[in-house]
């Protein structure tokens, strides 16, 4: 197979091998990575670790499509369908971190096919459980295979595009969470009614086999950029403490993670509750429930691939906006969400509610741009990890299970009216990124200019 990915001259200038005569400025320079990819290679690692990314949230995500059948059947309460949902994500935060460190060592690239095939097999399990615990465990399954996933992906993707893509390629590919999470809902809901729940595991689970296949033969794995020695640096200085505080060496990064994290919590109570929501308030069947689920998380998906490139217009020569502009989605969201879910079941609260989801994952492309930006990029997986950690652990995994334990005391209507104040919190901290965002880009491309001297 003819290699895409590379193309470098003998004076070790960088040039393109779609047109060579292109300047650098018409292509990819990234400080502390000097290579020159290919447009074809890009476009195709965005397209096979995106088609990945559908299949990790169709696993993860189509049990909010089955929970009116599984309480019908196993009499289940609220607080255990939310403990369905939030396994998952509780998974994938406490593992995320450390299953990164070792897919940094062991390649990303056969990390993923390995974490792909895990995921894949856990959700086909789903369909097997003879029982809450059993079901519980297998998802939790689900989580370990998708631990580290968003984090690879989003690592590789930001080495191969340019620093100036960034928040619309990383909110791009952060999308195809909430496309999948669509297909699951909607397609779950569909084979649930057509042909029971446990169809549903079994038609979601298999389609990431074939492209966790194919992955290996089409992407290369890249190399870490390795972290400049400190002066008087020991050993253990430039081991995982020296990872760590990279990571966490900017305030307007660590904001970042808060602000995400929180904010996160509003697609992850959307995604699981909706279609139990339609069931019970507006009177749908689990098809339609689902399927206006779907619109709903579709929703989210676009505002997703549409904030990132936004922020990214707006911030070109005002660089704040790249947090500012993402604070106001989040207060958007608070706003439409709360007074959605306020007003009784009518025409009017269901076109809020699909409102307030475009605004809900707006973010997601910003944060993880932010994050990228003012950190060195040899902890990139390791800072992407952690922005999908503080995603879970913050809003993703609390998020479902908040509601349903507030839903069994007061109501799920009530439960659902409040929970946006949690995105209110997120905007907060994304005006607290604003503050000191700027000075954190300066001195990191001042520190890889240093390095490159």
């Amino acid at each position: 197979m003819a290699d895409l990915s590379l193309s470098q001259n003998p004076d070790n200038q960088e040039t393109n091998p779609m047109n060579p005569a292109l300047s650098a400025a018409d292509t990819h320079v990234v400080p502390n990575e000097p290579r020159r990819l290919s447009r074809v290679y890009m476009w195709a690692v965005f397209a096979l670790t995106f088609g990945l990314m559908l299949s990790d949230y169709l696993s993860r995500q189509v049990i909010g499509a089955v929970m009116p059948a599984l309480k019908a059947e196993w009499g289940l309460s609220d607080a255990q369908l939310g403990m369905l949902v939030s396994v998952v994500s509780l998974t994938v935060g406490v593992l995320t971190v450390p299953i990164s460190l070792i897919a940094d060592r062991w390649g990303r690239v056969r990390s993923i096919t390995l974490m792909a095939v895990v995921w894949c097999l856990a959700t086909i399990a789903c369909g097997l459980a003879q029982s809450h615990a059993q079901l519980l465990t297998a998802r939790a399954f689900v989580g370990l295979g998708e631990a580290a996933y968003g984090a690879a992906g989003a690592a590789l993707l930001a080495h191969v595009f340019p620093a100036k893509q960034r928040a619309a390629v990383l909110g791009a590919f952060l999308s195809a969470s909430l496309f999948g999470s669509v297909l699951g809902v909607v397609l779950g809901g569909a084979i649930a009614a057509q042909s029971g729940w446990r169809m549903a595991f079994f038609a979601v689970g298999a389609p990431g086999l074939v492209l966790a296949l194919i992955y290996p033969f089409v992407v290369r794995d890249y190399k870490n950029a390795a972290l400049p020695q400190e002066a008087g640096a020991t050993l253990k200085g430039t081991g995982l403490g020296r990872i760590v505080r990279e990571v966490f060496a900017s305030r307007s990064g660590n904001f970042a993670f808060l602000a995400s994290g929180l904010q996160m919590a509003m697609p992850g109570m959307l995604i699981a509750w909706l279609p139990t929501y339609f069931v019970r308030f507006h009177g749908m069947d689990v098809k339609k429930a689902a399927l206006m689920a779907g619109v709903a998380v579709l929703a989210s998906g676009v505002g997703m691939i549409f904030g990132g490139g936004l922020a990214d217009r707006l911030s070109a020569r005002h660089p704040r906006r790249r947090a500012l502009v993402p604070a106001a989605y989040s207060a958007l969201t608070a706003l439409i969400l709360i007074v959605a879910f306020s007003l009784p079941p009518g025409p009017l609260g269901l076109g809020l509610i699909f409102l307030g989801a475009l605004f809900a994952a707006a973010q997601g492309g910003c944060s993880a741009a932010i994050a990228c930006d003012v950190t060195h990029p040899g902890v990139r997986a390791t800072v992407t990890a952690t922005m999908a950690l503080a995603n879970n652990l913050i809003g993703l995994a609390p998020g479902p299970l908040i509601v349903g334990v507030l839903s069994d005391v007061l109501g799920l209507q009530r439960a659902l009216s409040l929970a946006p104040l949690l995105a209110l919190a997120a905007a907060v901290f994304f005006v607290l990124v604003s503050r000191s965002y700027e000075s954190d880009v300066a001195r990191q491309r001042a520190r890889a200019a240093q390095e490159a001297a």
